[in-house]
């Protein structure tokens, strides 16, 4: 019986040598693989921005009403006005209100990837509801210009949003005549 193709002796050392081959490039790819695999990780982990700093000014569903002023602030150094702390459940956000200029400043204070906000509901005008988003980190302050009407009394809220729908904050304080 003649020697099939699988069987002829003169090609037996070709695929053992193809065999061995293949077998030593299987781990190599393997751990070229898992290389591959780390280096896009790493480069979508640190190419993607942090959650707090996603989003533009329409960083709540609230921001497309009419009623509502939503501000990212711009980094800001010197602090002044009336300040307070919320507490835990306000994530230690810190709100300064500067009256004369209606400025509001807010510091985040928990590292947890959510943005920082001061909130000023209340007084007369159109706008009854004004957001300052602090979208630099814990540690950090922003600073947000609003124009407020000084009739009617306006409440200081700090916190943050849980999502696009849920502010979780705290009272901090109201005002009025400023």
């Amino acid at each position: 019986m003649a020697a099939t193709s699988d069987q002829d002796p003169e090609r037996m050392p070709f695929l053992r040598n193809l065999t061995t081959v293949l077998t030593g490039l299987a781990p190599a790819r393997r751990a070229a693989s898992a290389v591959l695999a780390l280096v896009t990780a790493v480069a979508v982990v640190f190419a993607a921005p942090a959650p707090a700093m996603a989003q533009g000014d329409d960083f709540a569903n609230v921001c497309a009403s009419p009623y509502v002023s939503c501000r990212n602030g711009v980094e800001a150094g010197l602090v002044e006005g009336q300040c307070m702390t919320a507490n835990g459940t306000g994530n230690y956000t810190q709100v300064c209100v500067r009256y004369d200029g209606d400025y509001v400043y807010v510091r985040d204070g928990q590292a947890d990837g959510h943005a920082a906000i001061g909130e000023i509901a209340g007084g007369d005008g159109n706008i009854i509801t004004r957001l300052c988003r602090n979208p630099f980190g814990y540690g950090t302050w922003a600073k947000c210009n609003f124009d407020w009407t000084e009739s009617g009394t306006k409440f200081v809220t700090g916190g943050y949003f849980e999502n696009r729908n849920q502010l979780a904050g705290q009272l901090l304080w109201q005002f009025s005549g400023n």
